[in-house]
């Protein structure tokens, strides 16, 4: 494969060019070869290893997780072990996450099936919105849900 260049290798693993300087900037990419002319050039490796990492992202992982598995990627032999840990705490912040958002959905579903067809000052999503102790389930603020 010959080199690419970071606009290559950003449309080729459809990520974003800001971002493959970021993930250099943080270490989890190696910093990359000069050309002549000071262009960083990719190779197949650096490639595999920006997708390993949009692939980790998408599944939710964090950067520190991501740089633990990236080390753990380039020493084959040691135990998966960690791997295994980290995955599955993973796998439970997924869940968490996700039953917060049923709860989320369950109280959106009340209150549109109690919407008013009057007056804002009877509407009831405004109502509900105006004061928390109107909903019947504790949930968290959406901040902490896109986390």
């Amino acid at each position: 494969m010959p080199a690419l260049s970071i606009g290559a290798l950003a449309k080729a693993t459809d990520v974003k060019v800001t971002t493959i300087r970021f993930y250099e900037q943080i270490g989890l990419l190696p910093e990359p070869l000069r050309a002549s002319n000071d262009r960083r050039i990719y190779d197949e490796r650096t490639l595999s290893r920006l997708a390993f990492i949009k692939h980790a992202r998408q599944l939710g992982f964090a950067v520190d997780a991501i740089r633990t598995l990236l080390q753990l990627s380039d020493n084959p032999e040691q135990s998966c072990e960690q791997a295994n840990l980290l995955a599955a705490e993973q796998l439970a912040a997924v869940d968490s996450k996700i039953a917060r958002l049923e709860a989320l959905r369950g109280e959106l579903q009340r209150v549109v099936s109690a919407a008013c067809q009057g007056r804002v000052s009877d509407c009831r999503v405004i109502e509900v919105l105006s004061d928390h102790s109107h909903c019947t389930v504790e949930h968290d603020a959406p901040s902490a849900l896109a986390s």
